[in-house]
């Protein structure tokens, strides 16, 4: 059973700007207050690092792997929880062109699996209030470039 968190916000940047900004590895420490970390190459095959600490939540370190990567449009990673099917999570960028230099963020994860239902029930505010504190300082950050 497929379980979401959604959010979305308009910024007012490229296409371009906003996916620099948030392919930008190595600069999330400096400004994104959910994803504290992360590394690795931004291409589609590859498993990357992610630290993530959602408000008021514990921190949890994992390494998903990029499933999709369409630059200056969609962003996407599949992670896993203990073992594939058990809890398992596809979080998903999406950047909407709306008009010149202002596009719609979206941000979304996709849960799955035997657990999916329970876990959500106990980090699915914290998690939703973290995607709403990245959103707001992606769109500060790419504003700003």
């Amino acid at each position: 059973m497929k379980k979401e968190l959604y959010t979305k916000i308009e910024i007012n940047a490229s296409p371009e700007d906003v996916w620099a900004v948030l392919t930008d590895f190595s600069k999330f420490p400096e400004w994104n207050p959910f994803m504290r970390r992360a590394s690795g190459e931004v291409k589609q095959g590859e498993r990357i690092e992610v630290y993530l600490q959602p408000p008021d939540g514990t921190g949890m370190a994992f390494k998903p792997t990029l499933t999709r990567v369409e630059a200056n449009r969609e962003l996407r990673w599949l992670g896993h929880t203990l073992v594939s099917g058990v809890f398992d999570g596809e979080h998903i960028f999406i950047i909407e062109p709306l008009e010149d230099d202002r596009v719609r963020f979206v941000q979304r994860e996709e849960f799955t699996g035997v657990l999916a239902s329970l876990m959500l029930r106990m980090i699915g505010e914290n998690t939703l209030r973290g995607f709403e504190a990245m959103n707001k300082a992606l769109k500060a950050k790419s504003e700003n470039r």
